[in-house]
């Protein structure tokens, strides 16, 4: 009786979660409709033709859409296998815009902020003096992202969590004026208690504290409104984009950003997220490789701004910006270290700023280019970047985890090993476990450390951000723990590329559906 008792209180309490209800309802709303559509199509043959006809105009849209192609093939195909309830479920989850009210609130914030970014042409004529080439990919960073590169900054590279987070919790127990923070996971564990205590402890010293998390990141993480427990204790909290259980695309569109600023002159980011994994301090996946990244000086601009164009999007707060400016209370000089450039990339326009950098740096390349990413799902433009990269004698490098946290997502990734293995590119598996740095970094002087996947979420869904760096002294730490995981890591041989029949099958309709996984 007491094991009966016990098993249905488990299988409650596991219905009962947020995440399993908010799944539940979205799923039986699909089916909802699919069953709506077949019964008045059998039944009413005139709404049959009709809904038929909604699904040839729904391909004909999905095909002249100025969009990826994979990403159209992904909607076409379906819609044409299902032509009844195809094309209404296209018209009902289809947009990768999100909501009407947070894009239109979103997009008028960062009007409203464009004149805070301004680039210095000093700044800029000097870059293209050292490196046209690099400078050009810095002027499309301002000009299609609107944020400009700096100089009297620095950047401080770190290969682990572990590192990351001894420094963090240092400098935010230092902070005497404000704290932004925007992280898309945040659970309950040892590292955000050990963040919250701190930054309870920084509220009763009058530091502002304003912090952000993405509803669906945290979705089964945090108890629902946790906001308003953060509010109670004098932290200033907006969840991002929250989500509704109903049959939409606005879940589709996280803020998958990592962002600490501390009092204007000092940011952090990188993969982090505030949860045990991330530091090592619980094992999900073998060994958790992360990366991140602090920078100092002018450029922290960049991620006060970015910051603040969504939190005033959704929550206005400041009429003044004045008091977050990087000397507004740090007086010495700021060590000069390279160009940086702090960046963010958002789905409210068709310009895929984060994707555009990377296939750049790649097109860029001379001698090498070596990538960190823990998915790799991309579309043909980058396939094509990659294959050509190598072909001309570039040594490309990337490395993908060993033990994955999304098995089917791993798959898909493995999908694209042999075309890439083919054409010369090396393939490597991080053996102790599950890497979650997103880095790219080529010929010792150019390099991004960010947030940025490279999978069509990341890529074209999410919020994202991202720091360009042009010789600075962490790209040489970054290729120092490249040459370091490469050693850690088993190389994917072409005899290793030639999956069995059923998993070739699988990873063919995986391949397909990619851009919606």
């Amino acid at each position: 009786m007491k094991y009966l008792t016990k098993t249905i209180s488990k299988v409650l309490k596991f219905l009962l979660r947020r995440m399993v209800i908010v799944a539940g309802s979205i799923i039986l709303q699909i089916f909802w409709i699919i069953a709506i559509a077949n019964s008045v199509g059998m039944r009413y043959e005139f709404l049959n033709y009709f809904l038929q006809l909604i699904s040839i105009v729904v391909v004909v849209y999905i095909v002249n859409k100025e969009e990826n192609p994979a990403y159209k093939l992904a909607w076409v195909i379906p819609i044409l296998i299902f032509p009844i309830f195809g094309g209404v479920l296209y018209i009902m989850l289809g947009n990768k815009q999100p909501s009407k009210n947070l894009r239109i609130k979103v997009e008028q914030s960062i009007d409203d902020m464009d004149f805070l970014l301004v680039q210095d042409e000093k700044i800029m004529e000097d870059f293209t003096k050292k490196s046209p080439m690099a400078a050009n990919q810095s002027a499309y960073i301002n000009d299609y992202g609107g944020y400009p590169i700096y100089q009297n900054s620095s950047a401080k590279y770190y290969s682990s969590g572990e590192s990351m987070f001894e420094d963090l919790i240092v400098e935010l127990k230092n902070a005497k004026h404000y704290i932004f923070m925007e992280f898309f996971i945040v659970a309950e564990g040892y590292m955000w208690d050990t963040i919250l205590d701190i930054l309870k402890e920084r509220v009763d010293s009058g530091v502002e504290v304003r912090f952000m998390y993405d509803d669906v990141g945290c979705v089964d993480l945090l108890p629902y409104k946790y906001y308003k427990k953060l509010e109670k204790v004098g932290i200033q909290a907006i969840p991002f984009n929250p989500i509704i259980p109903f049959v939409s695309t606005a879940w589709n569109n996280r803020d998958h950003r990592k962002v600490v600023v501390i009092d204007g002159h000092m940011a952090f980011t990188g993969g982090l997220n505030l949860a045990d994994e991330y530091i090592n301090r619980i094992e999900r996946f073998g060994y958790w490789k992360d990366a991140g990244l602090q920078v100092v000086g002018d450029a922290v601009w960049n991620f006060t701004v970015m910051f603040l164009q969504v939190w005033n999007a959704l929550r206005p707060t400041d009429i003044g910006f004045g008091a977050f400016v990087p000397h507004g209370y740090y007086k010495p000089e700021f060590i000069d270290d390279g160009f940086i450039q702090p960046f963010a990339d958002n789905p409210l326009d068709r310009e895929t700023v984060g994707e555009n950098v990377y296939l750049n740096i790649i097109n860029a390349a001379v001698e090498y280019v070596y990538i960190y990413t823990p998915y790799l799902v991309i579309d043909n433009e980058m396939m094509t970047a990659l294959c050509l990269a190598a072909k001309r004698g570039v040594n490309v490098r990337i490395v993908t985890p060993s033990i994955p946290d999304k098995k089917t997502v791993f798959l898909l990734t493995q999908s694209y090993y042999h075309q890439l293995v083919e054409a010369g590119v090396y393939i490597y598996e991080y053996s102790p476990g599950f890497i979650h740095s997103k880095c790219f970094l080529s010929d010792d002087k150019v390099g991004v450390v960010g947030t940025i996947n490279c999978d069509f979420r990341s890529l074209y869904l999410h919020f994202e951000n991202g720091v360009f760096m042009y010789e600075c002294e962490a790209l040489k730490e970054l290729k120092a723990d490249f040459l370091d995981t490469f050693e850690k890591s088993e190389r994917i041989t072409h005899e290793k590329c030639e999956p069995s029949v059923p998993k070739a099958l699988a990873q063919s309709v995986l391949r397909v559906l990619a851009p919606l996984v």
